[in-house]
């Protein structure tokens, strides 16, 4: 085996990435604090051919160095919007008619592997701030919420690695 170089791995310019199908997936960060979680959420967001991003509330947006440096050039690829309150960004989203989809341990959640694509809807993926979690108002205007398992004695993922799982977990079953 041997390392593949730069080169040998096909990656888009920025202008394929931006004329190419999309996974019709708006990721959503619900008053997110931490600007190296969201240029890992932009970089994820890259790699997955998301259709955009909904920052939100305290959720730092680009320009920034602290998103730069985990995002490398993400922000440049992938398209997001900014909304003051996440509230506002779910009431956008279900009027152009997308399901909201929280990621939230919640009465009723529906765990990751049991949750269903239907390729007849439009989702929006909602990802909450690092301590608090998705507030409980978006929750209430949610049609969904997706737990994922843990199995140890911590009952939470930092939001880059929930969005690296879920994402994953949704683009293979979409793809499929």
């Amino acid at each position: 085996m041997r390392k593949l170089r730069n080169i040998e791995l096909n990656r888009k310019t920025i202008e394929d990435f931006k004329t190419t199908k999309k996974t019709p997936f708006i990721v959503v960060l619900d008053n997110v604090r931490s600007m190296n979680n969201i240029g890992s959420v932009f970089r994820t967001s890259d790699a997955f051919l998301i259709e955009a991003m909904y920052l939100c509330g305290i959720t730092a947006k680009p320009p920034h160095n602290d998103i730069r440096k985990t995002a490398l050039g993400a922000t440049k690829a992938v398209s997001w919007k900014y909304f003051e309150t996440t509230k506002l960004a779910v009431d956008d989203l279900k009027k152009q008619g997308f399901d909201i989809v929280c990621i939230e341990q919640t009465e009723n959640s529906i765990e990751l592997q049991n949750f269903e694509i239907d390729d007849k809807k439009k989702y929006a993926f909602v990802f909450g701030h690092e301590v608090k979690g998705v507030a409980q108002e978006i929750i209430n205007m949610s049609n969904y919420c997706i737990e994922i398992p843990q199995f140890g004695t911590k009952h939470s993922f930092n939001i880059s690695v929930s969005v690296g799982i879920v994402l994953w977990d949704l683009f293979i079953k979409k793809s499929m």
